[in-house]
């Protein structure tokens, strides 16, 4: 009888505990059901699920729950997280913290629905980053615990270009167009033209100065700590025959000491990866690796004071040392740095389109996604791209361009003095 009404315990529990009804539905491993009968739907394969919970309450455990299998989604998953966030505002609850009561009922529960066992084993694919934070040799390791994943992986997902970042939608296309369109931005607002030297502090793919070079004649180096990511921007280098005029380096920003600054320098969602104490080192980089009267284009995700991290699931899964932070901090760091603001442009929005259309690719290639890294690795990026999303759609996480110069010694800029519509003249 208890295992036929294990839905209608766990329901009760979250509503006793926390105060919250069910806002999806539940299918518990016996079958049984609860909640709401429409929408996203919970389900739970095996008792194990209850038992990451219990280990790890909160969004760790949920977390590790769904990558390992034991608890699935049936349904939209963004909506399922959309209305669990909504339930959860409603009620104003943020962490619930349980007292020692609460504890043994839930024990109580856990007992009766036989879900007691011993610590569930975290999914292999959970960083565990060692050393200093923000070391070189740590930076290294917990960016190739994402970035190194695999570039056959990252060419299913992301458009022809290889952006790994937000894109901008000027009207009704792809995400193909929207990615074109964010690299000419970056580029207009650079002021790039033939012959210039651009740098890409964290350049990824190759996508940005791959496109400085075709398209603006520019001479382009592009640092990356990913030696998959330095592999293929060198292979496509190659067959594009760009050799002499791009060129990539596998090299932490903090060991580039060019003696001859560049004419542009730009670093696209890369300064979240630096760290809180280390990002005024990463400003100073980029205000010396600049000419004076250069400019520099920073593109960066923002959040407010809480999570900066991203949540227990980014920090185990994606990014265990990123740091956001509000966009006015950042600012500030930017300035301290010698750096002149000109111009900041959100885009919050774009990056809900983007995630989506990522999801999309996603969920149309699930078999092809699964053979290359596997389930766990699989439901991995789901859960990432669904809740990553929603933060953007909820304004939980923010994204923005952020134009400076470095002025020259005697306070010129080498900008026009006409305004914000000069100096971004075509690119709208």
């Amino acid at each position: 009888m208890r295992a036929r009404q294990a839905a209608e315990r766990i329901e009760g529990v979250l509503r006793d505990l926390v105060g919250v009804p069910l806002p999806v539905g539940v299918v518990a491993w016996d079958g049984s059901t609860a909640g709401p009968r429409s929408g996203p739907r919970v389900v739970l394969r095996r008792r194990r699920a209850l038992r990451h919970l219990l280990f790890s309450p909160g969004e760790l455990g949920l977390a590790r729950a769904f990558v390992s299998g034991d608890l699935d989604v049936e349904g939209d998953l963004a909506e399922g997280l959309r209305r669990c966030w909504a339930a959860f505002r409603e009620q104003r609850v943020d962490k619930p913290r349980f007292g020692p009561s609460a504890w043994r009922r839930m024990l109580g529960e856990a007992v009766a629905l036989g879900a007691i066992g011993p610590r569930p084993k975290p999914p292999a694919g959970e960083a565990r980053p060692s050393g200093a934070l923000h070391s070189r040799r740590r930076d290294r390791s917990v960016i190739a615990h994402h970035y190194d994943t695999g570039n056959e992986f990252y060419e299913l997902l992301l458009d022809p270009s290889m952006a790994y970042s937000c894109g901008y939608f000027t009207g009704d296309g792809g995400l193909a167009e929207a990615q074109r369109a964010k690299l000419d931005l970056i580029c207009r607002k650079l002021g790039l033209t033939a012959g210039m030297r651009l740098l890409d502090v964290g350049c990824g793919w190759g996508s940005l100065i791959l496109h400085a070079a075709r398209h603006y004649g520019v001479h382009a180096t592009g640092v990356t700590l990913s030696a998959q990511q330095a592999g293929h921007v060198q292979q496509r280098i190659e067959e594009s025959g760009l050799c002499g005029q791009v060129h990539v380096r596998l090299q932490d920003y903090r060991e580039v000491r060019d003696v001859e600054p560049f004419d542009a320098v730009a670093s696209i969602e890369m300064g979240e990866h630096v760290g809180t104490d280390q990002y005024p080192i990463y400003a100073a980089a980029l205000h010396r690796l600049a000419r004076p009267g250069a400019r520099v284009l920073v593109q960066q995700m923002s959040r407010a004071g809480t999570a900066p991290g991203g949540g227990a699931f980014i920090e185990s899964y994606i990014a265990p040392d990123m740091s956001m932070v509000p966009v006015g901090r950042t600012l500030g760091l930017l300035e301290d740095a010698g750096l002149e603001i000109r111009d900041v442009e959100a885009i919050r929005e774009h990056y809900v389109r983007t995630v989506e259309a990522w999801a999309r690719t996603l969920d149309e290639n699930w078999d092809a996604a699964v053979e290359l890294v596997g389930p766990e690795q699989a439901r991995v990026w789901r859960l990432y791209l669904a809740g990553g999303g929603l933060a953007f759609e909820e304004n939980r996480m923010g994204v923005n361009q952020i134009l400076a110069v470095r002025p020259t010694v005697d306070g010129r800029s080498g900008l026009p003095v006409a305004g914000r519509s000069t100096v971004l003249e075509g690119v709208r």
